[in-house]
């Protein structure tokens, strides 16, 4: 029997939200053409990400994806997404998941009730309150529309390509684990979901090989080596934001947990180090820093390393 005392981590967690990410025609294009469903964290920037695929926008098919979302991540007690009015002027079949989502049916509304679950709304006509879930459905459509374009997948190879876009999004390093100075671990979203930081097996680089070449399995490793070359280094660059000097920033200090900015790393994979000492210019400004990683000690210029987006 769960307690009914939480802590304000087992709170937030248990509020998830609900969106629909598509394309301009509705739909991604694979062989069995699909539609997704993506869920993250309501309250938090941390917040990781689930992703579904459905076969169509029924009550049935939205109860069964919740049970299997409930089956990998526990039941939430409750669900947030967009305020019907946001869809006014959409096409038909957009209308057909405003009448799904405003006006939930016997079948839905029975399932959410028996399993106390709280469904809220946005209010209407005002997107910005759902702007955090909305950016993480664009996280992983923006580099779904661009790599994998139109090509042809199958069920189980679509799949895949979205699973593992959800391990790369929540493998993401937020904060220091610890202010040890020997430790040289992350928190990450994954930690809020399997209790651990994400990894993935370590393939063989197939992103300057032509598909002509590749079996199909082959291809979807490619597709995914390409978005996460993509993701990660756009990730580093909002690390990294050079907005103009107009006002003195945090520097980096000793003892600071850094992501280091290398070339081709595998998927998942994301070199982190301690600052064990900084070499500032004639304008005492840090030009230089040494870094401890689990490989040795290395000396990087500032702008090959960045600071995590949660320093404790």
């Amino acid at each position: 029997m769960r307690s009914r005392k939480q802590t304000k981590w087992q709170q937030l967690l248990m509020e998830s939200s609900l969106a629909y990410p598509r394309g301009k025609k509705g739909k991604v294009q694979t062989q069995k053409r699909m539609k997704l469903k993506r869920r993250s964290d309501t309250r938090v920037p941390w917040g990781p990400v689930h992703i579904e695929i459905v076969s169509d926008l029924t009550s049935e098919a939205f109860i069964a994806t919740l049970k299997r979302f409930f089956g990998r991540r526990g039941k939430c007690a409750k669900l947030y997404s967009n305020n019907g009015k946001t869809f006014v002027g959409a096409n038909l079949e957009i209308k057909g998941l405003l009448k799904l989502v405003k006006e939930p049916d016997e079948k839905l509304s029975g399932f959410l009730s028996a399993e106390g679950i709280e469904w809220k709304f946005i209010p209407p006509r005002a997107p910005s309150f759902g702007g955090l879930w909305e950016a993480a459905v664009k996280s992983a459509k923006y580099h779904l529309k661009r790599i994998v374009g139109r090509s042809n997948l199958t069920y189980e190879e679509f799949l895949t390509e979205c699973i593992q876009i959800e391990g790369i999004l929540n493998s993401r390093p937020l904060c220091p684990l610890s202010s040890n100075a020997d430790d040289l671990n992350a928190l990450t979203p994954a930690h809020f979901l399997i209790g651990r930081s994400m990894n993935s097996i370590i393939e063989p680089n197939l992103t300057d090989l032509s598909e002509s070449v590749l079996k199909r399995w082959q291809r979807v490793t490619r597709l995914v080596q390409l978005i996460w070359n993509k993701w990660h280094r756009g990730y580093l660059s909002e690390l990294q934001q050079r907005n103009k000097w107009q006002f003195q920033k945090k520097n980096v200090r000793v003892g600071d947990l850094v992501v280091l900015i290398e070339d081709n790393m595998p998927t998942f994979k994301w070199p982190l180090g301690r600052v064990t000492k900084i070499y500032s210019g004639n304008d005492t400004l840090i030009r230089v820093v040494k870094v401890k990683t689990q490989n040795g000690e290395y000396k990087r210029a500032i702008s090959r390393v960045c600071l995590l987006p949660m320093p404790v």
